[in-house]
């Protein structure tokens, strides 16, 4: 018989927790277009907007919630439909943001991964992700907010890689995504701080997005948010486990000082490139990565690893952390690294 996969990769995607799935089979039974004048419509309209309601509360957001397909849509209707003209994004932002800054300041980073705002021109919007995809790196979201409010400015945190995991970062505009912890594909959010500060065109979502609004995703999204408990706890002690093992193995940690989500780690062989680290890996039965999910398939040198101006940057893989994850993972993930790495 086929040996499971070890799966270390939960920053790209992470399987759906039981309660969400319940919730999506509930969504699709019930299901109407919650447009639609008629009863059903009506009964679907109510369990949308309870689940809308349910995801603020569980995530502690007090503004305003448009659900979307995922983050990257998200991002993309911050950036189009703010009021404030796109004026700075940091150097490790996620593609999704890279693909709309067009002419906008990039803010540099320095080598643990955190932006340096030092002149920067802030008065107007400024995208700056919580979490960064790649390497775990969390950034001083309400130092940043607080010094892009004294120019002016609104602020764009991208929480793909920390909604539900982290408190949410004090911004006027936030982007979630619902796969990334536990919830279905195909669902997202963005929350916005105050009607202001976007321009709608209409459609659904009272006017700022248009098609049909996905109900049993939304349910499922609620649900998942609602099934928390102290796995980050956990996530921490494994990825200790893991980091500890990588180094005895003559392994280097990225960014190991600058404070990290417990989720992801990210980690080179030196003389090992990242491609043939996978191929080997994937050989063994573990799923990891090299950098963000997107860009995998690329041969383009990591942007955020080129911006922390890391040695070695094609040498790096991201293993990440998840609810499911024991330390029998961590363990198989260990024995095969350091396996790799004495030969």
């Amino acid at each position: 018989m086929t040996e499971p996969i070890t799966y270390l990769d939960h920053a790209a995607t992470t399987p759906l927790l039981p309660e969400a799935r319940a919730a999506l089979e509930h969504g699709f039974a019930i299901w109407a277009n919650p447009s639609s004048p008629h009863r059903a419509g009506r009964a679907a309209r109510a369990a949308l907007e309870d689940a809308r309601a349910r995801i603020s509360a569980a995530l502690g957001w007090r503004g305003e919630v448009i659900l979307t397909s995922g983050a990257s849509e998200a991002l993309a209707l911050a950036m189009a439909r703010g009021h404030a003209p796109l004026v700075a994004v940091s150097a490790v932002e996620h593609e999704a943001v890279l693909r709309h800054a067009g002419g906008a300041a990039r803010l540099g980073v320095d080598g643990a991964g955190q932006v340096v705002l030092a002149d920067a021109a802030l008065g107007g919007l400024v995208a700056v992700q919580q979490v960064n995809n790649e390497t775990g790196v969390i950034q001083p979201i309400d130092a940043i907010a607080a010094c892009v409010r004294a120019a002016g400015g609104v602020l764009l945190a991208d929480c793909a890689q920390s909604a539900g995991k982290l408190a949410l970062p004090d911004a006027d505009l936030i982007a979630v995504s619902a796969h990334k912890f536990g919830g279905p594909v195909g669902i997202g959010a963005l929350l916005v701080r105050d009607w202001a500060l976007l321009r709608p065109t209409g459609g659904q979502e009272r006017g700022y997005r248009g098609g049909t609004e996905n109900m049993p995703g939304a349910l499922a999204m609620a649900a998942a948010l609602e099934a928390g408990d102290d796995w980050m706890a956990r996530a921490a002690v494994l990825r200790t486990r893991l980091e500890r093992a990588i180094g005895e193995a003559g392994g280097e940690v990225i960014a190991e000082a600058a404070p990290r989500i417990a989720t992801i780690g990210a980690c080179r062989m030196p003389g090992l490139s990242a491609n043939a680290l996978l191929i080997r890996l994937d050989a063994m039965g573990i799923a990891v990565s090299a950098g963000s999910a997107c860009s995998s398939g690329s041969l383009r040198t990591s942007h955020v690893l080129t911006a922390m101006g890391v040695a070695g940057a094609g040498e790096v893989i991201r293993v990440s952390i998840g609810r499911e994850t024991d330390e029998a993972a961590i363990d198989r993930f260990v024995a095969a690294f350091q396996g790799i790495a004495g030969r």
